[in-house]
């Protein structure tokens, strides 16, 4: 018991740390929503993904061999060559989706007039926006379940530390969305991170189906280069915010001499 208390706490802060890229997306996508229904888009989206993702951990403890098996094989082809799994496609499809939403996010801010409107709001139901927050939930989730199906085989506790993940991040995702809100200037931050993502995604995706363009691997992102370069741009964020504060100052202190 005491192991598994162990092993659940370890798969809690494995959550933690495997969800911020997930938190970020819930918290930009839900901004899509009608304003007054956003709280209960990211309450409902994570929860029904918690129970999607139960689903789909015992799935993938049942019937791993299946998502891990070839069915779709390209060798005979000098620039492109690979072999595709369930679970490789799926990851390569939520890097591409991720990649073009924040590219065209990143769009919309640089076109639009309006500075009162907000330029990642998009007309979208409440379901829709459900939908999304659960797909992408789950695209995210089989990094951190094949984690913890490395640490353990007990069910409970795999299925416990994903609850407990759930809760923490409805709960959090309120305090990011909040802050987003609260400092617009961050809202490209964000999505330059989304980015990033997508973009390490796409690359973990391409060395699960050991993807080889013109003759290279594809190389897996690791988590440690993922988080050293959102570390860079946090830092370049704020020196760039600072340094614009101290020419704005200037430049009023010049026109007031003048």
């Amino acid at each position: 018991m005491i192991e598994n208390l162990l092993t659940l706490l370890m798969l809690i802060m494995l959550q933690a740390v495997l969800g911020f890229d997930n938190l970020l997306y819930i918290s930009l996508e839900s901004k899509k929503a009608p304003k007054a229904k956003q709280g209960y888009v990211r309450k409902m989206g994570i929860g029904l993904a918690v129970l999607f993702r139960i689903v789909l951990l015992f799935i993938l403890v049942n019937l791993v061999s299946y998502f891990q098996t070839p069915f779709l094989n390209f060798s005979e082809n000098s620039y492109i060559e690979g072999q595709f799994n369930i679970h490789s496609l799926i990851v390569l499809f939520g890097g591409v989706f991720i990649l073009f939403t924040a590219m065209k996010e990143i769009w919309h801010m640089v076109s639009f007039k309006d500075f009162k409107v907000n330029p990642s709001e998009s007309k979208k139901t409440v379901s829709q926006t459900i939908i999304m927050i659960v797909t992408m939930n789950v695209i995210f989730s089989f990094d951190s379940i094949l984690s913890a199906m490395a640490l353990t085989d007990v069910f409970w506790v795999m299925a416990t530390a994903i609850v407990i993940g759930g809760v923490l991040m409805i709960w959090l995702a309120e305090k990011v969305t909040v802050f987003l809100t609260q400092n617009r200037m961050y809202e490209v931050l964000g999505l330059f991170i989304l980015f990033i993502v997508g973009i390490m995604l796409i690359t973990e995706g391409g060395h699960l189906a050991h993807l080889k363009l013109f003759g290279e691997a594809i190389v897996p992102m690791s988590k440690t280069t993922f988080y050293f370069i959102i570390a860079i741009l946090v830092l370049i964020d704020i020196v760039q915010g600072r340094y614009q504060k101290k020419i704005i100052r200037a430049q009023d202190k010049d026109s007031h001499e003048l």
